[in-house]
């Protein structure tokens, strides 16, 4: 019998569940930021199994925000409507003037 079986449990795949989708609200934030902002570029977060394709943008000295896009492809149109560099943060990793931003501004990490 296999009551205390684990690989039982494990053959049947738990489906993940994103906290959210990308909404336009999304969209409209990253835009507003880059029209915004001066020197801004994209760092491209791929979809987890808990969050969805993310986008950090962050401007010449270091503010920055995170929003969902939803798709890679969504994000590099609105790349390329801005003219904005896109990174894979994967392979660059973000740049040292965030993390000087982010230890100026540590109101940023209590929300």
């Amino acid at each position: 019998m296999g009551w205390f079986n684990r690989r039982s449990r494990a053959a049947v795949p738990t489906p993940t569940k994103l906290d959210r989708e990308a909404t336009r609200e999304d969209l409209a934030a990253l835009e507003e930021f880059v029209t915004s902002r001066q020197g801004v570029e994209f760092y491209l977060e791929p979809e987890t199994t808990a969050t969805d394709t993310t986008v950090v943008a962050i401007a010449h000295d270091g503010e920055w925000i995170r929003r969902r896009t939803g798709s890679p492809q969504v994000a590099a149109k609105l790349a390329g409507r801005h003219a904005v560099p896109l990174y894979e943060a994967a392979r660059t990793g973000y740049p040292e003037r965030m993390r000087v931003w982010n230890r100026a501004h540590p109101e940023r990490r209590m929300r």
